[in-house]
């Protein structure tokens, strides 16, 4: 399984609405802050997405996709000058219209998915992201296109099990919107844009194959055919910490869900990821995640978001 996968199979990523609908009218509705990560795509109209902490708005056009990894309020409009309002409100005022028909769909019309991530394995995904991740170049809309048609379709003329294909689409368009993101190494630093570079995709791949093995510096750098300064140097640049940091920090994810999911014991999880003792697995444990091994598998369940949230909205 390639990184990116065992990342978001890792943080078991599942989401909790997918659905979709239309503005209609000069409009702005306003959303609170949100948990997990929101991604949504322009099947007709255009909007203009403005996202706290930004100073301008983004203009949305039709077959854009886009995400919002880091749970900031936002506001979508038809006019950037408008005041926005929240979105209970523009939905009692008949401007906000959830599951639209055709005849309603004729304006504004987005669809998309609310996805909720597990706890702390999140935010090495979430850390590496924008506040936006836009989607709007012609060849990389092209790509997003069927799994926009599907959803459209899933949507406009409902039929059985419509409400689970419309979810798998959603987060069909998730992946392939992060695929596209980090195939552009122009779009920032970390670990996930250091898997558009052949050399680092290589080691971080290692490194995830055989999270036991006793890797050492000149190990990684020979298997992806580097020096040992230049690759160390170049790792350090690319994914922001040194190699043997990201060995410990993906070993301590993975006992992570191991002491969720499993009932392995703390000796067999630390023997497993190359620990000589529990002693020595659990101090890189704490350092890593901040409590002890025994205490994250009594607290299964602890740091993760609600199925449901209060105020839960696509």
């Amino acid at each position: 399984m390639d990184p990116l996968s065992e990342v978001l199979t890792l943080i078991q990523s599942r989401s909790f609405v997918s659905g979709g609908y239309s503005l209609s009218g000069d409009v702005a509705v306003g959303f609170p802050k949100h948990t997990g990560i929101k991604c949504y795509a322009m099947i007709a109209g255009q909007c203009w997405l403005r996202v706290e902490s930004l100073v301008e708005p983004v203009l949305i056009t039709a077959g854009d996709c886009w995400l919002l990894p880091r749970g900031l309020p936002f506001s979508i409009s038809t006019d950037p000058s408008l005041t926005p309002m929240d979105f209970t409100i523009v939905r009692e005022q008949g401007k906000f219209i959830t599951a639209p028909t055709p005849q309603q769909a004729d304006g504004c019309y987005l669809a998309g998915g609310h996805f909720l991530l597990d706890g702390r394995p999140a935010r090495m995904l979430l850390d590496a992201l924008p506040p936006i991740v836009h989607i709007r170049k012609e060849a990389d809309k092209a790509a997003m296109r069927w799994s926009l048609e599907r959803m459209a379709e899933e949507l406009r003329v409902p039929q059985p099990g419509g409400s689970l294909i419309a979810q798998q689409l959603a987060y069909m368009m998730l992946i392939q919107a992060l695929r596209l993101h980090l195939s552009d190494p122009a779009n920032g630093a970390g670990w996930l844009f250091a898997l558009s570079d052949p050399h680092m995709a290589a080691a971080i791949s290692a490194m995830h194959d055989a999270p036991g093995e006793a890797w050492t510096l000149q190990q990684l750098a020979s298997r992806v055919g580097m020096s040992r300064s230049v690759f160390a140097e170049r790792f350090k640049t690319t994914v922001g910490v040194t190699p043997m940091e990201y060995l410990t920090r993906w070993r301590m994810l993975r006992a992570g869900d191991r002491l969720r999911h499993s009932e392995d014991s703390l000796a067999q999880i630390a023997g497993s990821l190359g620990y000589e003792s529990e002693s020595a697995f659990g101090k890189a444990f704490r350092r890593t995640l901040g409590c002890s091994p025994r205490r994250y598998r009594r607290s299964d369940g602890e740091n993760r978001a609600p199925l449901q949230p209060a105020g839960a909205n696509l």
